[in-house]
């Protein structure tokens, strides 16, 4: 649950940098990210929410993803439609896998966080399938975004894991 809530302050920070750019780069995404923005502060709320009721603190890596999000969101908006659908497919890839392993391993252990997992990956598969419907098959994007992007958010939970 830290990972997941310092995730989604970087989600939140990707977004924000990312539509501060799209207004000039890629103006008819702005309400998309909007609403994809919408999400993610739910979702942090929510996961906050869990964490406050384990008695938990934020993880460590908080600050750090939320840095990261925005520098990557900035790059990407600045970049245009295509490196912020690619980069949307990209994350949401490796988080939708991440939530998928998290309920499998709580589903007998705590139903709590297991619901709250369900109602946010259904936002996060909107969120991948809407941004994958704007990324061509083959691209600079894509072949770029996809490796990186991955890796990278991998290594992030990677490290928040252990933090």
């Amino acid at each position: 649950m830290k990972v997941d809530h310092a995730g989604e302050h970087g989600a939140i920070c990707i977004y924000r940098a990312q539509r501060w750019f799209a207004r000039w780069r890629a103006p008819e995404m702005v309400a998309e990210l909007d609403h994809f923005l919408e999400h993610e502060r739910r979702h942090r709320a929510r996961f906050g929410a869990e964490l406050a009721r384990r008695n938990r603190r934020r993880c460590r890596s908080y600050f750090w993803c939320g840095a990261g999000g925005f520098a990557l969101g900035a790059v990407t908006g600045l970049a245009g439609r295509q490196a912020i659908a690619a980069t949307t497919v990209a994350i949401e890839s490796v988080v939708l896998r991440h939530m998928q392993q998290q309920v499998e391993a709580l589903d007998a252990i705590d139903q709590e966080a297991v619901a709250a997992l369900r109602e946010i990956i259904a936002e996060e598969q909107e969120h991948h399938d809407l941004s994958m419907a704007r990324v061509p098959k083959k691209g600079f994007w894509p072949a770029l975004m996809s490796p990186v992007v991955s890796t990278s958010t991998e290594a992030v939970i990677w490290l928040g894991m252990r933090l």
